[in-house]
């Protein structure tokens, strides 16, 4: 399969540089698998779509503050450190800039003018370009004192409230990328929806900047997914897995969520053939046309980039030809593009 095939062109104008308000606002494309139709909606329309008994399941990460802006010791050069994943409470795998002047051995400090500070050390070069640091204390309590947080590259504006790449249901720490389909909830959306009759559940993906790694292999199976951290517990599994019994609908809210609930059916499925348990731990699942998938029967997700694991998802749960058609048509519409962008639903 040729990555060359889900490349496309979009309009730099359409790339979302803020959150609208409310969140809800945002525009829904509802598109119909068993039919190929396509409908024009609001977010906030998104009950209509849903039956009661629908379990809407929900990834509960929140985005850490994981940029962090310092200086070197000895000397006060100026450094950037963006946080990728921990080895533990002290180890971290980072992104530095200036990367060719931050070698092993290197002691940076980062501070605040209430006088918080943290001090790290350069223990290693990861095959990647990044660098492994070792801080003097854990990292994640003072985060949110110390740093920033990290937005994708393509977003310019600076984000008035740090709040809006946090879901309102944000809740286990860990991510250095928002689960984006999310941010379109609303508390009261939530709530209308829970009174209609849908069951909202949740799981957790540590989002890391690697599930937007464009595939830069030629051939889409050559490409490889680092890992990502991931929890469904064992009472989630098992209510999903009594809906399921009862032949009610899954469906996933983002990309995260799909690769929780088919990494832990996969696992399951080796196990004992049928049915979800719990799962805890790392996955790399790579999901790409000609999967078949075990656990989702609709998804909520918002448009993708080009040449991105997220599009391959996408792709292989409606079909390549009808999200092409459906990303054609979202740009003659003028649809707002990634993550700050509007929704989709494909059920």
């Amino acid at each position: 399969m040729e990555t060359a095939d889900f490349d496309y062109y979009l309009p730099p104008t359409l790339i979302a540089q803020t959150p609208l308000e409310p969140r809800d606002a945002a525009r829904l494309m509802v598109v119909h698998r068993a039919t190929g139709q396509i409908e024009h909606r609001r977010f906030r329309d998104l009950g209509d779509y849903l039956q009661p008994g629908d379990v809407l399941v929900c990834n509960e990460s929140r985005v850490l503050h994981a940029r962090l802006c310092g200086r070197k010791l000895p000397g006060g050069g100026r450094v950037e450190l963006l946080l990728l994943r921990p080895h533990d409470d002290l180890t971290w795998e980072t992104l530095v800039r200036p990367g060719r002047r931050i070698r092993q051995g290197t002691h940076l400090v980062f501070e605040n003018e209430a006088g918080v500070s943290l001090q790290a050390t350069v223990i290693a070069r990861t095959a990647a370009g990044g660098r492994v640091v070792q801080f003097d204390r854990p990292v994640i309590p003072v985060l949110e004192t110390l740093g920033m947080v990290p937005l994708p590259p393509y977003i310019h504006t600076p984000l008035a409230d740090p709040a809006r790449y946090q879901t309102v249901y944000a809740h286990v720490p860990g991510s250095v990328a928002a689960p984006t389909a999310g941010l379109h909830f609303t508390p009261q959306l939530l709530q209308a929806l829970r009174e209609g009759g849908i069951q909202i559940e949740f799981v957790t993906l540590h989002v890391s900047l690697d599930t937007f790694r464009p595939v830069s292999e030629e051939r889409v199976e050559d490409h490889r997914m680092y890992t990502e951290w991931c929890e469904l517990t064992a009472e989630v599994a098992g209510r999903l897995e009594q809906a399921r019994r009862e032949g009610r609908r899954i469906v996933a809210v983002g990309t995260t969520s799909v690769r929780v609930l088919e990494t832990a059916a996969q696992a399951a499925e080796e196990l004992n053939g049928q049915a979800i348990t719990g799962f805890r731990g790392s996955t790399a699942l790579f999901i790409y046309p000609g999967y078949r998938f075990r656990a989702v029967d609709a998804l909520i997700t918002n448009f993708h980039l080009p040449r991105s694991t997220l599009l391959l998802l996408v792709s292989a749960f409606a079909g390549p030809a009808l999200i092409r058609r459906s990303y054609e048509e979202a740009i003659q519409a003028g649809y707002r593009f990634y993550s700050f962008g509007d929704a989709q639903l494909l059920l």
